[in-house]
């Protein structure tokens, strides 16, 4: 064994590395002879971006310079599109980046070596486990309820004085439902008003519920409240990263000591200005998908199947121990879903065709989901 292979095989990560779960992305689809396969594993927007984005990217050839690390010209297209002070915005690398600019910056290990809380309902986005970790905090997760929904009343009742961050995801990934402004704003009065209450709200375009809650709303009503918000989804950049989180200046003055450098390229902000600038365009593409994933829900409910309340461009299927079963069977059929152990199974709503063959894969499958 040489030096370099002994040192090599003394480094060790830092422990917590070794407790934290791996994220999974969406597997592609294998290919099946005579069918064309889609990948419905990942909530990607099925569509490619507005034209007018792929002309407006098309030339730029900048890249040899660092782009700006404020956004501004994207800081200023979001005030204006959200009617809020562009101060009140801080940019990161997809929603996610910005949820962790915002961990580092609230929850962690404190001086005396204690952990801070950061709470929030589970399932959710299997990211927050390895983020709050990763920033040194410890994860409180509650139970969603049967219907896939969260459980305020738990969470709230499970806040301490450790608790600094709060998560709620609207509407909820995986399984779908949203959260409503009613419930939204009775947790929000119930939680002490120094700890920091995230609403994540990645697939808001998709939201059709009358009820919903708004982060924005809420934003410009409790100081502690932050929105965090993606250019990935309905506008179709998820491989450009591009998010950011709306907040009270009393918080984003701390925000941006912890956000990363550069993190939106200058044609991520590009194509995120104008997307913003063709928005009725936009509007147009995600009620089409609106629309699939209603057809979707509807020919789920005909085979007598429970669905939770889809909000987001996705649905779930509370499969339990048959997920990786019903994954399989999927992948045969020349479709990717995305099995979550032995709990259920994400599908995304992809191409009409892909959500007409879902269908029929879920009409031959004899184990319906729990609760239905």
């Amino acid at each position: 064994m040489t030096s370099s292979e002994t040192l090599a095989g003394g480094i060790r990560p830092r422990p917590v590395v070794g407790r934290l779960p791996r994220y999974a992305a969406g597997k592609p689809p294998v290919d099946v002879a005579g069918m064309v396969s889609y990948k419905l594993s990942s909530n990607e927007n099925p569509l490619p971006p507005l034209p007018a984005v792929m002309e407006a990217i098309a030339n730029q050839t900048d890249f040899n310079r660092y782009p700006d690390p404020l956004s501004s010209k994207l800081r200023g297209a979001l005030a204006e599109f959200l009617d809020v002070p562009a101060e009140d915005i801080v940019t990161g690398a997809g929603s996610l980046g910005a949820l962790n600019q915002l961990l580092s910056t609230f929850a962690g290990q404190n001086d005396d070596g204690k952990a801070d809380e950061v709470i929030y309902a589970w399932r959710s986005f299997e990211a927050y486990p390895i983020s709050v970790g990763l920033a040194g905090a410890e994860s409180v997760r509650i139970p969603l309820t049967p219907d896939g929904r969260h459980n305020l009343e738990a969470m709230a009742a499970a806040v301490t004085v450790r608790t600094k961050v709060i998560l709620l995801c609207t509407p909820n990934n995986p399984t779908g439902p949203i959260l409503t402004t009613t419930e939204t704003e009775r947790f929000i009065q119930a939680v002490p008003s120094d700890v920091v209450v995230v609403i994540d709200e990645a697939y808001q375009e998709f939201v059709r519920a009358d009820d919903a809650v708004d982060g924005i709303a809420m934003y410009r009503k409790y100081p502690n409240v932050v929105v965090l918000r993606t250019f990935s989804k309905a506008h179709g950049l998820a491989g450009l990263r591009v998010g950011y989180s709306v907040s009270n200046p009393e918080l984003t003055q701390y925000l941006r000591v912890a956000a990363t450098p550069f993190a939106v390229s200058q044609i991520g902000e590009r194509a995120a200005i104008v997307s913003l600038e063709n928005y009725p365009q936009v509007v147009e593409r995600v009620q089409s998908l609106v629309d699939e994933r209603d057809r979707v829900t509807a020919g789920l409910r005909e085979l007598g199947w429970f669905i939770p309340a889809a909000q987001g461009n996705f649905v779930w299927l509370d499969l339990g121990a048959d997920s990786a079963e019903f994954a399989q069977l999927a992948g045969t059929q020349g479709l990717s879903v995305r099995a979550f152990g032995d709990e259920g199974v994400r599908v995304t709503i992809g191409e009409a065709e892909a959500n007409t063959r879902f269908l029929t894969v879920c009409a031959k499958y004899t184990k319906a989901p729990r609760g239905s």
